[in-house]
């Protein structure tokens, strides 16, 4: 996994983008739905998500792992939820702007 690779979904539509892969992410199983997901280009089997890991993908949105080595753009949105195996990405929020005193 390098940054900038075009990455999609087995069960869905989804598609994202790699932003971040920082160290140990090389060895990340990213997955949508509980299914590893294929470079973009790459035949892809349509398999069904695992229960639990349906809870959707939102255009425009990043997805971060806790520790923050692996960071996400939605590129085109779908049914199964992004993760590294079977343990979902969280919704990266938005950076507080700083006060202008």
């Amino acid at each position: 996994m390098k940054t900038g690779s075009r990455w999609r979904s087995q069960v869905c539509e989804t598609e994202v983008i790699v932003v971040r892969a920082g160290a140990g992410a090389g060895d990340a199983a990213l997955t949508c739905g509980g299914q590893p997901l294929v470079p973009v280009g790459a035949e892809r089997r349509q398999l069904e998500p695992l229960p639990g890991l349906d809870g959707g993908s939102e255009l425009g949105k990043r997805y971060a792992d806790d520790a923050g080595s692996v960071e996400l753009l939605v590129t085109k949105a779908g049914v199964g939820s992004l993760g590294i195996g079977t343990v979902p990405l969280a919704i990266k929020g938005a950076k507080p702007l700083p006060s202008s005193d």
